[in-house]
């Protein structure tokens, strides 16, 4: 199994346009050593020719560009993305799905409430419609296994994690199971199996199960700490309230992921903020000594 990690970062990507804190104006003064990030994605395939585009940026068209195994390679129009796998309904996670209008009708998969966001609050489905349409294929919760036609030897298990819906879904103060899940994604010739939550508030048991059972996790590495973002004078948001789990301190990330044993640990969707994308942090040295890795653009794994 081939995983391709399109963008790392969290919404806005890194340096964000518009952020001048200590990460993105040092980046821009050239004072930092680290890499940019566009915002989260990634893509997987078990044979290396189709693959499964786990959600849509609003840095897909530059993503795709940079990754040859996925450009078009049959007829005029073309392209190896078989089906989007949406993990929320978040915008830095769904408002790529405007850039692939020009194609076929896309097939995708995702749980009905984030059908419901799509279809009200912020409208994609409706008016893709009028492009190339939306083919919606539900997503059960129940860790219940499933495959997408034209991806083969590919297993799929989601369940649904503690978490928000965006601030301009009809239920945002009224969370529902679905509005966030987590994946287990399995190649079936092999049994290897990545965990992927990019967006992972609460270690709750069925997710350390998970995680438990994966050779791979890939998951949310948003914050350091739990007031990040109110530290540098950015927002009074903490990191748990918007549905984030923080690497240090107790119940952390780091301190959950030490419990699962032998498997890959990867971070992904960092948050501009963040202190371990400066490679010479002492944050950056806490997880390179917990054996712990940040993902960046262009990263490919192998299981």
């Amino acid at each position: 199994m081939i995983i391709r990690v399109l963008g790392a970062g969290a919404g806005g990507g890194f340096p964000q346009w518009n952020c001048n804190c200590r990460n993105c104006g040092r980046y821009r003064r050239g004072e930092f050593n680290g890499t940019a990030r566009t915002q989260s994605s990634i893509a997987v395939s078990g044979d290396g020719q189709r693959w499964l585009l786990f959600n849509a940026s609003p840095d897909i068209r530059a993503q795709l560009e940079a990754f040859p195994a996925i450009w078009p390679k049959h007829g005029v129009r073309d392209t190896g993305i078989a089906a989007i796998v949406l993990i929320d309904s978040q915008i830095d996670h769904s408002t790529g799905l405007l850039t692939l209008r020009e194609g076929k009708p896309l097939e995708i998969y995702c749980t009905d409430m984030v059908r419901q966001d799509l279809s009200t609050g912020f409208p994609l489905f409706n008016m893709l419609k009028d492009y190339c349409t939306v083919n919606h294929h539900p997503i059960a919760i129940d860790g219940s296994g499933f495959e997408i036609p034209g991806v083969d030897d590919i297993r799929l298990h989601a369940h649904a994690l503690k978490s928000k819906a965006p601030p301009y879904s009809p239920h945002r103060h009224d969370p529902h199971p679905g509005d966030n899940i987590g994946a287990i994604i399995e190649q079936i010739s092999t049994g290897k199996k990545l965990y992927y939550a990019p967006g992972l508030g609460e270690i709750e048991p069925h997710v350390f199960t998970a995680m438990q059972s994966a050779d791979c996790v890939l998951v949310d590495g948003t914050f350091w700490t739990d007031d990040e973002m109110a530290e540098q004078g950015i927002s009074q948001k903490k990191a748990r309230e918007i549905g984030h789990l923080p690497q240090s301190g107790p119940g952390g990330m780091i301190e959950e992921l030490h419990k699962i044993g032998p498997a890959r640990k990867i971070l992904i969707h960092i948050n501009n903020t963040n202190p371990i994308l400066d490679e010479d942090s002492p944050e950056r040295k806490i997880l390179n000594a917990a054996g712990i890795e940040v993902a960046h653009d262009g990263l490919e794994i192998e299981l």
